[in-house]
């Protein structure tokens, strides 16, 4: 099974769209393993990442830690992530391609329709449920910066709605 998150309730048919990140009108899932990354508003700036056959120890323990997976969002859109309802249309894969298998994209170039839908009233207390561990940040870019320069494994999704860069400051993996 496939997933696409949306803030819109009601969606029967998910209709391939145009995207920056296609070179045609594509509908856009993702895995379940990386449905974590997604548990957010739409338009929130996050960093997410995990470790994969290629991390570092170094990287894991500075970085990662004990966690399993990482979600980091900035400490503005804490509220706006809490007040949020989210739905998790379940698609099914038979007309998908994987076009990312680190981040778990898959496309369609069809039309989809979600063989279930589930109201997701708490997107934090689901990410827990997942076992991640969400991070809540002053400023996303040091530790984008870090993680991009790391062997971990990586989605930056978002970023463009962050705040900007800060000459000075310090943020902890």
């Amino acid at each position: 099974m496939l997933f696409h998150i949306s803030e819109m309730a009601g969606i029967q048919e998910f209709e391939p769209r145009p995207s920056e990140y296609a070179v045609e009108s594509v509908v856009w899932a993702i895995d379940a393993d990386r449905l974590r990354n997604y548990l957010l508003p739409r338009d929130c700036p996050r960093v997410t990442y995990y470790a994969g056959p290629q991390t570092s120890a170094p990287d894991r323990e500075w970085l990662l830690g004990s966690s399993a997976a990482v979600v980091a969002i900035e400490r503005d859109w804490l509220e706006r992530v809490q007040g949020c309802r989210l739905y998790c249309y379940h698609l099914p894969p038979q007309s998908f391609e994987c076009i990312d298998e680190c981040a778990g994209y898959f496309v369609s170039r069809v039309s989809v329709s979600p063989t279930r839908v589930e109201a997701l009233e708490d997107p934090v207390s689901e990410l827990r449920r997942r076992g991640v561990d969400l991070r809540i940040l002053p400023n996303l870019w040091h530790l984008r910066d870090a993680v991009v320069a790391s062997s971990l494994q990586f989605s930056i999704i978002r970023m463009r709605n962050a705040l900007p860069r800060t000459a000075t400051g310090r943020t902890q993996g």
